[in-house]
């Protein structure tokens, strides 16, 4: 994988439960985080004592943040709507180069921000909240 554009990768999210995804707006910089917790099964009998991980053990999670300005689009309703009534709806991450990342996530923060002559600005967080799957680009 080459460099790539930083505006490439995308996060959608379905508008109405459908399927209809749509870039969540004003999004400046965005970040995806995989991760699998560690089952540690050392014992004493571990060859020259070094530690033991159980393979496919471990709670997988997935985490997306981004940043950007407000711009009082849909998205924007709809990634606060989906804050205040705690729903899990399905996210896409688009990765360039590499792929697809879809299903549920919660949206877990929201931070607004504006300075007296800047534009406001916002936050989010959101963590998974089920299976992903995985689209290879």
């Amino acid at each position: 994988m080459g460099a790539q554009n930083g505006k490439d990768l995308l996060v959608k999210v379905d508008m109405n439960g459908s399927g209809l995804f749509e870039t969540i707006a004003g999004l400046r910089a965005t970040r995806v985080s995989f991760n699998a917790e560690s089952v540690d099964v050392t014992s004493l009998e571990s060859q020259g004592g070094w530690r033991e991980l159980l393979s496919g053990a471990g709670v997988k999670s997935a985490s997306i943040s981004g940043s950007g300005v407000f711009k009082d689009a849909g998205t924007d309703e709809r990634a606060r709507q989906l804050f205040f009534d705690g729903e899990t709806p399905d996210f896409q991450v688009i990765i360039p180069d590499f792929g697809i990342v879809e299903g549920a996530f919660q949206v877990t923060g929201i931070e607004y921000a504006g300075t007296h002559n800047g534009e406001a600005t916002y936050e989010m967080s959101l963590a998974s909240a089920g299976a992903l799957n995985f689209t290879a680009l």
